[in-house]
């Protein structure tokens, strides 16, 4: 059986986009078609799946978006941006400016006239009510003890801030927070340097991913928490593996409403027929 494909990255972030109607041919389980399409030895490789929903209510389209290990995710800003260009190239919507239905409740991108995309990825959550997370401050992984500052931008993260290596960091102790006790559903880990009041360096170890390239909403939490530590200014570039993003966020302690911006590109990679 042959479906028609996309693969679409943003800063290495990488996705393979189906139209649900091909996706309706498979007579596979999401999770399943995930798992075998992003597999990067026997499948087309990539870190997620995403598939644009078009039977919704409130919005003008939502998403089905699944993790290489089949798992969903609330949200994710990379694969945000692809499925923004992907749907509008597509004709699934008729604007630059509109509104997602996700997991973690309604997202607004916007294509730029430069080619980048941004993205209001809504307000952060710090409340621990609303997070995984048992309200430690600290943690012991392995032979250390590092200062975690949890934060949820619908899906979980735990920044952490670092002087040494931040990619030695996630590649040999993200994969031991993310499945910490502390974080019952698991976590998203990003290992942040700053180097200056507009710059940081982040590596991220992603949950039910691994080490990716780019993580959008770990940029985003990155940036709240380097903005309520006083850190940097509420503009930020943010260094990842696989390229740079901004983010912005005019909010501080005394009000976390303030939605959170992500601005950076979504490329194609190429367009296939992949045979199952």
């Amino acid at each position: 059986m042959m479906i028609k494909v996309t693969k679409m990255q943003g800063c290495g972030n990488d996705f393979v986009l189906i139209d649900f109607s091909e996706y309706e041919k498979t007579n596979m389980p999401m999770s399943e078609l995930a798992k075998k399409i992003c597999d990067r030895n026997f499948g087309i490789g990539a870190d997620g799946m995403i598939i644009p929903k078009t039977d919704v209510q409130n919005t003008d389209i939502g998403w089905y978006f699944y993790n290489s290990d089949g798992t969903t995710a609330q949200m994710c800003g990379n694969g945000m941006r692809c499925f923004a260009k992907y749907v509008y190239d597509k004709g699934l919507v008729n604007k630059k400016q509109f509104s997602v239905e996700t997991l973690a409740g309604v997202i607004k991108p916007e294509l730029q006239d430069n080619g980048l995309v941004k993205v209001d990825m809504g307000s952060p959550i710090l409340e621990d009510a609303k997070i995984p997370f048992n309200g430690e401050k600290n943690i012991k992984v392995k032979d250390k003890e590092f200062e975690i500052h949890p934060v949820s931008m619908g899906n979980p993260h735990c920044i952490i801030f670092t002087e040494e290596d931040p990619m030695f960091l996630a590649e040999n102790y993200g994969p031991y927070v993310e499945k910490h006790q502390y974080f019952p559903e698991k976590t998203n880990t990003e290992f942040v340097k700053v180097l200056s009041q507009k710059e940081i360096d982040m590596r991220v170890f992603e949950r039910g991913c691994g080490i990716t390239l780019a993580c959008g909403t770990g940029a985003c939490g990155s940036v709240v928490q380097c903005v309520l530590n006083n850190l940097t200014e509420q503009k930020v570039k943010v260094n990842l593996l696989g390229g740079a993003v901004f983010v912005e966020w005019q909010g501080n302690k005394d009000n976390l409403q303030e939605h959170v911006f992500l601005i950076g590109p979504a490329e194609y990679s190429f367009t296939a027929e992949y045979m199952l």
